[in-house]
């Protein structure tokens, strides 16, 4: 059996027996996971030489019920549930492929923390859990210290509410600018570090890349923030854009139609059938560049219907994409 069938299978162990008020007997837990008691005994006692705190008792009727202890790391202030800590665990790698330089010391020593508190064969156990859910890391995660000192000094801007002057590079006009900003939020979408800053030069929020800032400094004056951002700062896009949203409604070809129904594009989505079995998908999102791209991606397999302003511009693009492959190939 593969290593993470067995680890998946236990941790499913341990969080019956978390759960389980009156405890769990072997028997019920073979047949929830599908396999033998003798599978189970294995599994049990497996956990406890990884120094679970797990014990079986009988119950008024004499039947022997297996329970875990509440809380598995006591030396902690507040303590971790099983389920926590497993939790905390199979995050692990999607954690470290977000945090990147500026996080992943601190990351590291938080975890550190955590493992001096550890059996060696809890220890063991837990580790084997990012195995199970893996991340694809993120190019921008990686960075030298600099990068780090830059991040630092964003964050302590935004949680104190400091002035912060700021060099950027634009992609859009090719070329380096200074701001001076008041960093309100930092967020992590679609697998980079967002910047959100009110300029007071536009007299608006701009949003800005993390990557693509080239230098920070910390001013002493503070500012009060003017406006509110919403907890979900980019919900009105399919990307990392904020503005206002516009309906739009677009017919999918029958062979992807199982596709789009399957996953959830944006929350506002209202997925209906149409005609030779295509499906038509009607959102309310900002028209920006993220909802063209991903128009665009769908190549022929997809057709705005509505509104046709949009229709226009993903015409004129696909055209300008075609005359461009047509003369690279004369």
């Amino acid at each position: 059996m593969p290593r993470n069938q067995e680890v998946i299978r236990q941790w499913k162990v341990l969080h019956a027996l978390e759960t389980a008020r009156h405890g769990v007997a072997i028997d019920a837990l073979a047949d929830d996971l599908g396999v033998t008691t003798r599978t189970i005994r294995r599994d049990l006692a497996a956990l406890q030489e990884a120094g679970f705190p797990l014990y079986d008792e009988k119950d008024a009727e004499g039947r022997v019920r297996w329970r875990l202890e509440g809380q598995v790391l006591k030396g902690l202030e507040a303590g971790f549930t099983l389920a926590e800590l497993c939790a905390l665990y199979l995050s692990r790698n999607l954690l470290e492929s977000v945090a990147g330089a500026p996080f992943r010391r601190d990351l590291g020593m938080a975890f550190a923390r955590i493992e001096k508190m550890l059996s060696p064969r809890m220890r063991q156990f837990l580790d084997a859990m990012p195995g199970v859910l893996a991340a694809k890391a993120n190019p921008a995660a990686t960075g030298d210290d600099a990068r780090a000192d830059m991040m630092a000094r964003l964050l302590e801007g935004t949680l104190h509410h400091r002035v912060a002057t700021m060099r950027y590079h634009s992609v859009s006009s090719g070329r380096e600018k200074d701001y001076l900003i008041h960093p309100y939020r930092i967020a992590f979408a679609q697998g980079e570090l967002y910047l959100l800053a009110f300029v007071p030069e536009y007299d608006d929020i701009r949003t800005f890349a993390v990557s693509r800032i080239e230098a920070v400094s910390l001013e002493k004056p503070t500012f009060t923030p003017r406006k509110d951002l919403a907890d979900d700062v980019f919900g009105n896009s399919l990307g990392v854009y904020s503005g206002p949203t516009a309906p739009v409604e677009i017919e999918f070809e029958a062979r992807i139609a199982p596709y789009v129904r399957a996953r959830v594009w944006h929350p506002s989505q209202e997925v209906r059938d149409a005609e030779a079995g295509r499906v038509r998908l009607s959102m309310q999102v900002c028209h920006d560049w993220a909802l063209r791209s991903w128009i665009l991606g769908w190549g022929p397999l997809a057709r705005v219907l509505a509104p046709a302003s949009l229709a226009n511009e993903i015409q004129s693009d696909l055209q300008s994409a075609s005359t461009r492959y047509a003369s690279s190939g004369s």
